[in-house]
């Protein structure tokens, strides 16, 4: 069930969890957008149950409660499977009153593990249908998507505590998905943190540099990259 926080502004943020997780992963993101002023609809989705053209419900069921709370503008911050639901809902509809979103460890380009680990016992029962559709293989959901065109920011870890994983991707990654992968065509920002993939979420720096770019566009990070980008959110003022 989606879990709502109702605050005083009038901007909402959909947050959606990656594989095998649940929306309590996203808690801390949580309570600090709200400490922002942000509405928060952290929606929770079987993630290991079904694939992804059919979670991808989940981008539908925030819009819905950013809407019954009174909200305007809409944002997004995905984790991982996360960010390909919200480009495969993008790929089919357009969202009315779009603000930025941001990807955290997105399998953009899919991911070398899962062809490694595909067949090995136990991966389709942890990871389910999506877990399998999220390869680089010819049955890859995210390479079957297209450019976006609204503004994106992706935040792509480089450090891995998986360092078994780690040796089926391209350098550098975050143990389950290379910085390459995470590239994504048409995004407006791309920033690189020393984080491993299952913390990005929980990180309080990328917490930080997620919530200034929903506020403001930038990361404040210098390292950041932004590309041309011809649809950045230009808030009404």
């Amino acid at each position: 069930m989606p879990s709502l926080t109702l605050v005083e502004q009038a901007e909402c943020v959909v947050l959606l969890h990656g594989l095998a997780r649940r929306a309590a992963s996203m808690k801390g993101m949580q309570e600090a957008l709200i400490d922002h002023g942000y509405l928060v609809a952290n929606i929770d989705y079987p993630s290991r149950t079904k694939p992804i053209a059919s979670l991808a419900v989940a981008v539908e069921e925030g819009l819905k409660e950013c809407e019954k709370a009174g909200g305007g503008t809409v944002h997004f911050v995905t984790h991982s499977l996360g960010g390909i639901l919200l480009r495969h809902h993008l790929s089919l509809h357009s969202i009315d009153h779009f603000g930025r979103a941001v990807m955290l460890g997105p399998p953009n380009h899919g991911s070398e593990v899962v062809d490694a680990m595909r067949d090995v016992p136990g991966y389709v029962f942890l990871n389910g249908p999506a877990g399998l559709e999220l390869g680089t293989d010819e049955g890859s959901v995210p390479l079957s998507l297209g450019a976006v065109h609204v503004d994106v920011a992706v935040i792509a870890g480089t450090s891995s505590i998986n360092l078994i994983l780690s040796t089926h991707l391209p350098d550098p990654d975050d143990g389950k998905v290379s910085v390459a992968s995470a590239r994504l065509d048409g995004m407006c920002a791309m920033l690189q943190m020393p984080v491993s993939h299952p913390f990005l979420m929980s990180d309080k720096d990328i917490i930080s540099e997620v919530i200034s770019y929903l506020s403001t566009g930038e990361f404040n990070s210098p390292e950041a990259e932004y590309p041309e980008c011809g649809h950045r959110f230009q808030p009404q003022m």
